[in-house]
């Protein structure tokens, strides 16, 4: 299944992209996309051509901090009806959970969780199913989408404990600084922000039960419309969700989903496909996303896929890829230094 992104948030993109005086029509051109298709909100755009544009962009504009600025994203951004139905959640936890639940709606190319931290929380930020590198600048672009969106749920200003970034240190780390006011480190495993729990138990002040009840409604019908309405989607992305936590266990994923395992086994079954068969996919996928990134050691890979020791991991990857996973990254360096 090809993963995508809305027309809607491509769209925030696109003229975020335009007011850093980006010729967009020409962006979209060279990409091979159809510009038009910004303005049909049922319309999709591939998650590697996403990532061709922020290329191309990032290279037309001389600007390797492109997007990292809060005034842009505060004005360019848009949730669309996921957002309308996390401004009426109850508090800023709550609606980061309906963000989860329904991110798919925005990208299903994008990953997001919740990881408590002691007293605190980490908002990971990732994605998944590009055959390509993801840009760094779409990923921190959209970590500080997530720093912007919940400022906006709660009207407070929502102090970041700490950022991480999967990527090296930039050559100008002031926007960075700018962007987040907290520790920043990089080359780590994960993207993703630390805040503090008081901040997650904030109450939105719009917060309406009645409202959420409708947009969730709505929500529901565009993932029908998607496809990922499917037990098996929502099974894969529980998965993905629990990975670094271990293997997540069936019976755990079935009670999350309100379902008995008799039940998801049959309902898996009925869709050609088994409990094992996705958490295989899931790690055979994130595992080629993990792959591309020099920062992370195979033995954080290991762990990131929830296996218990290494020796399984590369039994595992050898399995998928046809060589161990050593051979597949020097495979994966001499590809970038003859395309470079």
């Amino acid at each position: 299944m090809e993963r995508t992104s809305s027309s809607t948030w491509v769209k925030g993109v696109a003229e975020m992209f335009a007011s850093q005086g980006i010729d967009v029509p020409r962006l979209f051109r060279t990409v091979g996309l159809d510009i038009q298709l910004l303005d049909r909100s049922e319309a999709r755009f591939g998650a590697d051509k996403v990532s061709e544009l922020w290329e191309l962009a990032v290279a037309w504009s001389g600007n390797a901090s492109l997007g990292m600025d809060p005034e842009l994203t505060s004005r360019y951004v848009n949730f669309d009806v996921v957002g309308y139905a996390m401004l009426s959640s109850p508090t800023l936890r709550a609606g980061l959970e309906n963000l989860s639940r329904y991110l798919a709606l925005i990208s299903d190319a994008a990953t997001f969780e919740l990881c408590p931290d002691g007293k605190n929380c980490w908002l990971g930020l990732g994605h998944t199913g590009n055959t390509r590198r993801v840009p760094r600048q779409r990923q921190e672009y959209g970590l500080l989408s997530l720093l912007t969106l919940c400022r906006w749920l709660t009207q407070r200003d929502v102090r970041t404990l700490a950022a991480e970034f999967t990527f090296p240190d930039p050559e100008d780390v002031r926007p960075y600084r700018v962007a987040f006011d907290c520790p920043l480190r990089f080359g780590q495993p994960a993207t993703r922000l630390l805040l503090a729990t008081e901040d997650l138990d904030a109450s939105i002040p719009s917060r309406n039960p009645s409202m959420f009840k409708l947009h969730e409604r709505v929500m529901q019908e565009r993932l029908t419309s998607l496809g990922n309405a499917r037990l098996s989607y929502r099974v894969s992305a529980e998965i993905i969700r629990r990975l670094d936590a271990g293997e997540p266990r069936r019976e755990d994923i079935a009670s999350s989903l309100a379902l008995t395992q008799r039940t998801l086994q049959r309902r898996l079954h009925a869709e050609r496909t088994s409990f094992q068969q996705l958490l295989d996919e899931a790690r055979r996928e994130l595992a080629r996303k993990y792959m591309t990134e020099d920062r992370i050691t195979l033995g954080q890979v290991a762990y990131m896929l929830g296996f218990v020791d290494e020796s399984n991991f590369f039994r595992a990857f050898k399995r998928w890829f046809g060589v161990p996973p050593g051979q597949y990254r020097q495979r994966l360096e001499v590809e970038r230094e003859i395309t470079a």
